[in-house]
């Protein structure tokens, strides 16, 4: 019974050493995907280039990993109130996109890299969009995310963030606003009919005068005019033809009744 149980407490405490090294195995074996990478701090100070991809191994209770994704993410900007330059409150969501260039500094210099390139996003936004009208807000959109990208790329930089594109989505007008805009609108409208109106006017008027001009130099012209006149007004079915009289015609019937 004696060695019956001596040999009983060996298995178990065998079993137990087994079973410890399989966890410390399991806990030393680490293995990161493609897009992943994982800073090692060891006993809290940190230990060279980040590990991955593919398989490495950590000492157990010594060395402490930080896993990293290094994929494109897409930060959505909440609304934000903004005073324009030329004082119109507005409402502005936009989103961002940023990836992790450098794994190490994303960790080491910054507590919450995501919260943070947030944070920049947001006061960014408010202090871009706040120096320029709201007619340049509406119709140079490109040129303000560009702005808005190069300024908060710069301030990211420094924690190895990388944001690649910054769009202003939606832009909240006031109601009050929305009618004011539309009246400009039509009456810009109404602008422009007017002054093509006035220019189709004086082309035509200048086209009558050069062909008054023709018809000085060559009388005969007049003529060939009528007798076009003519054949226009019988070509239709008409019940009643209207005659043009030349105008020379009947200064010449004028003048020698006169006479």
């Amino acid at each position: 019974m004696i060695v019956l149980a001596s040999t009983l407490a060996e298995l178990i405490v065998a079993a137990i050493l087994i079973a410890f090294v399989i966890a410390v195995i399991a806990w030393s074996v680490k293995v990161l995907r493609e897009y992943e990478r994982a800073v090692v701090f060891r006993l809290g100070r940190l230990l060279g280039k980040p590990k991955g991809p593919g398989l490495f191994l950590l000492i157990p209770v010594v060395d402490r990993m930080v896993r990293v994704d290094l994929r494109t993410v897409t930060l959505v900007v909440p609304p934000q109130e903004v005073i324009t330059k030329d004082n119109v409150p507005v409402r502005v969501n936009a989103v961002a996109y940023f990836r992790v260039i450098d794994p190490t500094s994303a960790i080491v210099e910054v507590a919450d890299f995501g919260l943070a390139t947030l944070q920049i996003a947001q006061t960014t936004l408010r202090s871009v969009l706040g120096q320029h009208h709201l007619d340049e807000l509406l119709s140079e959109r490109d040129q303000i995310n560009q702005i808005l990208q190069q300024i908060i790329d710069e301030q990211t930089a420094p924690w190895g963030i990388k944001v690649s594109v910054v769009e202003v989505r939606d832009v909240e007008i006031p109601t009050s606003m929305q009618r004011a805009m539309a009246r400009q609108a039509e009456a810009e409208r109404e602008r422009r009919a007017k002054v093509i109106s006035a220019e189709g006017e004086f082309q035509a008027s200048t086209k009558l005068s050069d062909a008054a001009e023709v018809i000085a130099r060559h009388p005969i012209a007049l003529q060939l005019r009528y007798l076009q006149t003519l054949l226009e007004i019988s070509a239709t079915n008409n019940t009643t033809t209207i005659v043009p009289i030349p105008i020379d015609i009947l200064q010449a019937l004028s003048a020698r009744d006169t006479g």
